[in-house]
């Protein structure tokens, strides 16, 4: 007892204070753990302080503070008239909004391409919101339906016919187009000494099956005749192609068993469709037509970075999956594809779309210079998301299409239940990449004579009314500015779609 009582220690001073713990919280915290925690980052941090100064401030400077906001002509943007250094001069902006959206889109008309955004808007913001139902109307509706309803307002224009009249054309056309070439092919055989008798016998053969097509074709060219003779033709041909379309969908779909709710969806579908040919006056010649040589601005822009983007995902998709593929033909054609439109820059798919592609086309058929570039810019598009998507199939693990397929599960439900919408979600930001890039690369059609938002505005320089030295500035700092909301939103939402669909990947 005695050594446990010797071992006993009782404090008689009180311990001495520690300091307080650093703060790691608020402002205060933020600057010391983020900023000034080691001589690397304070040094770092100085420097990108002064940067942002040296960049911001005078940014800052010319677009607000010493930016001239009112006026009517050059005069107002002027020092000598504003009695200081001159920044931005917005009355040009102010003056120039228009064309800068419509381009020469005849004033009276621009209610059409005011009422295409409106439509597009309500279409677009219901998808990219995951919680409001009926997703696959909406993308139906966004996807198939108004791009044509967009094409009309645009352009303007009507309905000649439907179905039965564009088929039997399209088929009279082509058939025409084998029977001309057959006869040049028998007259050059007819002129050549050494293989003459072979081509004369090779264009022959062609006539002849041209002709035996000719016959085929005589009963739809019997109805095509019979409906252009009719009072209503657009309304007799869009009932036959009704009736036709519906009974095969009925048929195809189970006929009394199970084809009542395709022959619905059908009705329904050909209702809208009908619906929308009497609204919009298309079997009286629809609106008036405007050039796509008029469009200009804003307008450009977004007709070939949306349309671009939508197309390019389709045909990038199967391309990817065709270079995946073990027939050899398909694999081949999809790698020679690839390589080829993403070895050759877009300004040279540009010239070759807008100058050479109608040289490949039948005699008479026309292709609109907008449509043109469209096709080159899809299609050079769709080779870049080939390889983003390929990426994507290349991560997912082989056991995924292994235990589809101990299901019991198709190729083509394997491929679209299972693996590509997970090869999707793994390359989305590099997908969104692509969409910006694409975006801000339809600048280049300014090249094939086509006024986008950036060759509008430097057609808006050569005004001499607002010739100053600050309206060029001012003029790209707009401009950047609306590239700059566009491809920041893009970003933004894919980030948020990415987080949402890899919400199991988190800890």
């Amino acid at each position: 007892m005695s050594d446990f009582a010797v071992s006993n220690f009782v404090r008689e001073e009180l311990v001495p204070q520690r300091p307080a713990p650093v703060k790691t919280t608020g402002l205060v915290g933020f600057l010391r753990t983020r900023l000034f925690n080691s001589p690397t980052n304070i040094l770092i941090t100085i420097v990108s302080v002064l940067l942002l100064w040296f960049v911001l401030v005078p940014t800052v400077k010319f677009l607000f503070v010493d930016a001239v906001w009112t006026g009517t002509d050059r005069a107002a943007c002027l020092a000598e008239t504003a009695g200081h250094p001159v920044g931005a001069c917005w009355p040009f902006i102010q003056a120039k909004l228009s064309q800068f959206i419509y381009g020469f889109y005849p004033e009276p008309e621009r209610w059409r391409v005011n009422l295409t955004f409106f439509l597009a808007a309500v279409l677009l913001l219901p998808l990219l919101i995951p919680r409001l139902p009926a997703k696959g109307i909406n993308a139906s509706l966004f996807f198939l339906a108004f791009p044509v309803v967009a094409f009309f307002l645009l352009r303007g224009g009507g309905l000649d016919g439907f179905a039965v009249s564009w088929i039997t054309s399209l088929l009279s056309g082509f058939n025409d187009s084998i029977g001309d070439g057959g006869r040049k092919l028998a007259a050059a055989g007819e002129a050549a000494a050494v293989i003459g008798p072979a081509l004369w016998g090779l264009g022959k053969l062609i006539v002849l099956i041209s002709t035996a097509i000719s016959w085929v074709l005589l009963p739809l060219q019997w109805l095509l005749d019979q409906i252009q003779s009719a009072g209503q033709p657009v309304w007799i041909d869009f009932a036959i192609t009704a009736v036709i379309v519906s009974l095969l969908l009925f048929f195809l779909g189970g006929g009394f068993r199970t084809g009542w709710r395709p022959l619905v969806v059908s009705l329904a579908t050909f209702a809208g469709i009908g619906l929308v040919i009497s609204v919009m006056k298309l079997d009286r010649g629809g609106f008036p037509v405007v050039d796509t040589r008029l469009w200009g601005g804003l307008l450009v822009t977004l007709v070939v970075s949306v349309t671009g983007i939508v197309t390019s995902m389709p045909v990038g998709i199967a391309l990817a999956l065709g270079r995946r593929s073990t027939i050899p033909l398909i694999r081949i054609f999809s790698i020679a594809f690839i390589e080829f439109w993403r070895g050759v820059p877009l300004i040279t798919v540009l010239f070759f779309a807008t100058y050479m592609l109608p040289l490949f086309v039948p005699t008479g058929f026309t292709i609109d210079g907008l449509v043109r570039a469209l096709i080159g810019i899809a299609l050079f598009a769709g080779a870049y998301q080939a390889e983003v998507i390929r990426g994507g199939l290349q991560a997912i693990p082989r056991g995924q299409g292994e235990a589809a397929s101990a299901l019991g599960l198709s190729w083509w439900k394997t491929t679209a239940l299972i693996v590509l919408p997970q090869a999707l979600r793994h390359v989305i930001p590099g997908l969104v990449n692509s969409f910006i890039a694409l975006f801000k690369d339809t600048s280049l059609v300014s090249i094939v004579a086509l006024f986008d938002l950036l060759g509008q505005l430097r057609a808006s320089f050569s005004d001499p009314t607002w010739a100053t030295p600050t309206t060029a500035f001012t003029g790209f700092a707009f401009t950047g500015l609306i590239y700059f909301v566009f491809c920041f939103g893009m970003s933004r939402y894919s980030l948020f779609v990415e987080n949402r669909l890899n919400a199991h990947r988190r800890n």
